[in-house]
């Protein structure tokens, strides 16, 4: 198997379903090289661990596009300056601290936890919707509106305009696919017109919460005068749209994935609903065994970098395969079992170093509520169809429907 045919094969739509058999491949070389310009494909846990916190590894979109790589979004295309997961270190962390101050710790060191009884208001409240059906789209009628009203919610985006919402971040998704087998042109014109369209959006609310502010977190970046400074208003709208598409894309796949892993393994879930609190290490397994954040492929090197032997050389393109990490035989025993009660969880389901998830906290938290709720309440709940239909996006992948079968919804 040649290199070109395997990274062609992982981003490959066709093997969107069950990529774990290529991933295993790609370890056998831990460093693999596509010729003709293409990226270092890293897949080893530690050496994807170590990368993360290697300063000679660049996310700015400046340098990526030096790289010859696909800049989706820059400020030449849409107005909009990167966000901050898309600069290095000042400007990185100046931005980061200043959006997590209303958001965690120091500063809000409990306001997830806090978030606890909204969260499973909402979550009691779309499983009561459900009504007496006896087949649901889980990712429509459930683990899609659940992220997408907290997020809402914790940024002050009114809930009535969701649809709208929708409309503009699945473009922006796409853009992200990396695909190397499909026309790129089209599908990054799409995203750059939707993340004006909803930076344009973004602007009128953030004009808003500048003369009247909320109780809000978009109100608090807009107000905020810490030791960092305020955001200047394109800063905001960057963040904003940041934080309204990271903040439900990642936890949908994460809920959803969860539950087909369950309905696969139909022992733990009723080992879930007799042990209410076994969801925590669930979802820590899950995060490992089903990341819905596939692979890191917006990464540079500003320097040459040795890697088991092989020199990346300063300016190359390097992804970082994540889910082949997390099943690292070097790393995890028996890493292709889903073992709830697996010690020692260290995935890199959420990433790692100065880039870790920003909103990992309320994710966890999320997906602990809903598969808790979801396997207490629904009666005999299965798979209609295994494996179900995916979304095309090979970074966030999940299952674009999942239907499953059920006898009715408990009280």
């Amino acid at each position: 198997m040649t290199p070109v045919s395997l990274l062609r094969q992982i981003t490959d739509y066709a093997n969107r379903a069950d990529p774990y058999p290529l991933y295993k491949e790609l370890r056998k070389t831990p460093v693999l090289h596509e010729e003709d310009g293409g990226p270092y494909l890293v897949s080893s846990y530690w050496d994807i661990e170590s990368l993360l916190h290697d300063p000679r590894i660049s996310s700015d979109a400046a340098n990526l596009a030096a790289a010859g790589a696909d800049e989706m979004g820059g400020p030449e295309a849409t107005g909009l300056p990167p966000s901050f997961i898309r600069l290095d270190p000042p400007e990185h962390d100046r931005l980061r601290r200043i959006a997590n101050r209303p958001f965690g710790p120091p500063h809000s060191p409990r306001k997830t936890e806090s978030m606890r009884p909204e969260l499973a208001e909402i979550v009691s409240g779309l499983i009561d919707g459900l009504g007496d059906v006896r087949e649901v789209d889980l990712v429509d009628e459930f683990a899609y509106p659940f992220p997408v009203t907290v997020i809402c919610r914790l940024l002050g985006v009114p809930r009535e305009d969701e649809p709208r919402f929708r409309a503009w971040v699945d473009p922006i998704v796409a853009g992200l696919d990396p695909d190397t087998g499909r026309n790129d042109a089209e599908r990054q014109k799409a995203a750059q017109e939707a993340r004006l369209q909803l930076g344009m959006y973004l602007a009128g609310l953030v004009e808003q919460r500048s003369k009247e502010p909320r109780d809000d977190m978009l109100s608090q970046l807009v107000t905020s005068h810490g030791p960092d400074g305020p955001m200047t208003t394109m800063e905001v709208l960057s963040t904003a749209v940041l934080l309204l598409i990271a903040g439900h894309e990642t936890t949908v796949n994460l809920i959803t994935n969860g539950m087909l892993t369950l309905l696969r393994h139909p022992e733990v879930l009723q080992r879930l609903r007799d042990e209410p609190g076994l969801v925590v290490n669930i979802v820590e397994e899950l995060l490992r065994y089903e990341p819905p954040v596939q692979l890191v492929p917006q990464r540079t090197s500003i320097a040459d970098i040795d890697v088991r032997g092989i020199t990346i050389p300063k300016g190359s393109k390097i992804w970082l395969v994540l889910a082949a990490g997390n099943r690292d035989p070097e790393r995890f025993e028996d890493p292709d079992r889903f073992d709830p009660d697996r010690r020692d969880i260290q995935h890199l389901g959420f990433g790692s170093g100065i880039h870790s998830c920003f909103g990992a906290p309320l994710a966890r938290l999320e997906a602990q509520i809903a598969l808790s709720e979801l396997a207490r309440r629904l009666d005999n709940p299965r798979l209609v169809e295994d494996p179900p239909p995916y979304r095309q996006n090979a970074v966030l992948r999940g299952p674009r429907h999942l239907t499953i079968g059920i006898d009715g919804v408990r009280p």
